[in-house]
């Protein structure tokens, strides 16, 4: 099977902390390579591209202030994030975008850190790697305003409609697909969906150490902390849905990771 890019992994999450490394090359080892390492904030997005360098070829990261960390943003941070998405390992500016669902930063800063991140992916000329939930509305009118301008889009862990599925492939955004899927009762909207998305706009992550694949337990996963070891699981379940050999969805995932992601050459 042609080795699996999983574009999305919160390696730098204290759950793995104790034993990252191990992570890694098991990953590596089940056919997971590289990893793309998700910037949650300025300092986070700093010390995830600092450690991608260690590992050239195998760790990436993203660069930007996820909507629940807004709140905290200042002048400074722009010229932080800037600063980051100049180190050679940063592919894309993100995690960034509207979470309406749980509000934890207003939403009024929510719409402005969007916007400026979206500049600054203008700017750099990198895509976004863009979060949203139950924000559609919002969230597509800005979106709209950086169509072409930005260097592409991929809306990350998508669970959305059929029309927010319609609306961001009308902006030639990618979409990402995590273990989600994996869920027959919240995953059953997306699972009905994925036909939907046309085989280059397709991108495959795990969210790690989020949205452990329900089912995988039986098969030697250790249930609660998701890896990016189990992506292939995930490809399998999507290339059941789909009709397609998981090899043959590998390679068409691999090859639309590149053609998003072009400082991306492990």
């Amino acid at each position: 099977m042609p080795r699996l890019v999983d574009i999305g992994v919160n390696l730098m999450h204290a759950a793995f902390s104790r034993d990252r490394e191990a992570v890694v090359r098991q990953a590596e080892d089940a056919g997971v390579s590289p990893l793309v390492i998700t910037g949650t904030n300025a300092a986070g997005s700093r010390e995830a591209a600092e450690y991608a360098t260690l590992h050239p070829g195998k760790l990436y990261a993203t660069a930007g202030v996820h909507p629940h960390e807004v709140k905290n943003c200042s002048e400074d941070t722009l010229p932080d994030l800037r600063e980051t998405a100049r180190i050679k390992t940063v592919i894309a500016v993100g995690e960034c975008g509207l979470d309406y669902n749980r509000d934890f930063s207003p939403r009024a800063v929510q719409r402005e850190w969007l916007v400026r991140q979206a500049g600054l992916a203008v700017e750099t000329g990198l895509p976004l790697f863009l979060h949203e939930r139950d924000a559609f509305p919002d969230f597509a009118a800005i979106l709209a305003e950086f169509a072409g301008r930005a260097g592409g889009f991929v809306v990350h862990c998508f669970t959305g409609t059929a029309k927010a599925l319609e609306t961001y492939l009308s902006f030639g955004a990618y979409i990402g697909v995590t273990g989600w899927i994996c869920d027959e009762r919240r995953g059953s909207l997306l699972a009905g969906l994925i036909r939907d998305i046309p085989p280059d706009r397709l991108l495959v992550e795990t969210d790690a150490p989020f949205l452990f694949p329900r089912g995988l337990v039986r098969h030697g996963g250790k249930s609660g902390r998701n890896e990016p070891r189990f992506l292939p699981h995930i490809v399998s379940v999507m290339a059941g849905l789909l009709g397609k050999d998981p090899e043959q969805l590998a390679g068409e995932t691999q090859a639309n990771t590149f053609r998003l992601f072009g400082r991306l050459t492990g």
